[in-house]
């Protein structure tokens, strides 16, 4: 009798949950007949996979070195189902995620052009923290991401990037008027001593703003703790403090705020498709990334000055 797949497929969720109940909870599938798979590979292979205990299991070195074969051949019947969902280009179901600071702003325009373009495309789509995305995206159950630039360099991910997002300082009129003489000549590192408004942590938003203002998670006059850039907004323009706002969120998020541009080079960030270097591409990638990219383009270009 010969391994299968499905055995493989619950083995390495075996060896990821390192319990019975939690693997087949992961792969919908009753805790006996996942356990009676796993039996049945044993005895094909001839050898344990895993030290069965009270609460746990855990891999034999059989078990490990049968884990990284396993994996190895399911990499590869991934790139097989994409070959054939993507034989034909742009079409079929798209598994896009976007951070949230991007997805509800870039959406609505990119998709209404995906339908202009009447591509047969069925796009769903994940809105998630960037490594909650790169982690879906590397597990195949993503096709590409949209995120925010820099990350971390990794040969297993080809990035493409889209336009470049720049931020606006935002608060209340009274909250801007207190700058003074520096809104002439305004930097993100010479805000002063007001209070900064950010996204909870987690967001690469935040990273990026505490990067560009030069202050770091322990400073007095930092408040983390929004959960999007909608709650954000309306604290700043209550008069909780200030805050940096990207011009693809200002068309929504920007009513009732004194806004102000920096003095150049303003900050900014650039926001990329993702997708896996393993994953196939007929050209469905750049087709994509030229609908997202001419969206978004669009979209912060409106909000810049002639």
């Amino acid at each position: 009798m010969a391994v299968t797949l499905r055995q493989l497929s619950y083995f390495k969720s075996l060896a990821q949950q390192r319990n019975f109940g939690r693997a087949a909870e992961a792969v919908h599938v009753s805790q006996p007949a996942l356990s009676v798979q796993i039996r049945e590979m044993e005895q094909t292979l001839g050898a344990p996979l895993v030290e069965r205990r009270s609460r746990d299991v855990v891999l034999t070195p059989f078990g490990r070195s049968v884990l990284a074969q396993a994996e190895k051949v399911l990499s590869e019947m991934q790139v097989l189902s994409e070959i054939a969902r993507w034989n034909k280009g742009l079409s079929g179901e798209l598994r896009l995620g976007l951070i949230p600071t991007i997805a509800p702003y870039l959406l609505p325009a990119a998709l209404a052009a995906i339908r202009q373009r009447d591509i047969g495309l069925n796009v769903q789509v994940q809105e998630g923290k960037t490594a909650r995305l790169i982690e879906d995206l590397r597990a195949g159950r993503l096709d590409a991401a949209v995120v925010a630039l820099p990350l971390e360099t990794s040969e297993d991910l080809i990035s493409r990037t889209l336009f470049e997002d720049r931020f606006l300082l935002a608060g209340s009129a009274a909250r801007l008027a207190a700058l003074g003489e520096r809104r002439e000549s305004l930097r993100p590192d010479h805000i002063g001593p007001e209070q900064l408004m950010l996204l909870e942590e987690g967001h690469c938003l935040t990273d990026q703003a505490l990067e560009v203002c030069g202050r770091g998670r322990g400073h007095a006059q930092i408040n983390m703790g929004a959960s999007s850039l909608a709650t954000l907004s309306r604290l700043v323009a209550a008069g909780f403090g200030l805050t940096l706002l990207p011009e693809l969120a200002l068309a929504s998020e920007g009513q009732g705020l004194s806004l102000r541009r920096f003095s150049a080079p303003e900050p900014s960030r650039q926001i990329a498709l993702v997708r896996r270097a393993s994953s196939p591409d007929d050209g469905w990638f750049r087709a994509l990334a030229t609908i997202l990219s001419d969206a978004g383009t669009d979209l912060v270009g409106a909000t810049r000055p002639d």
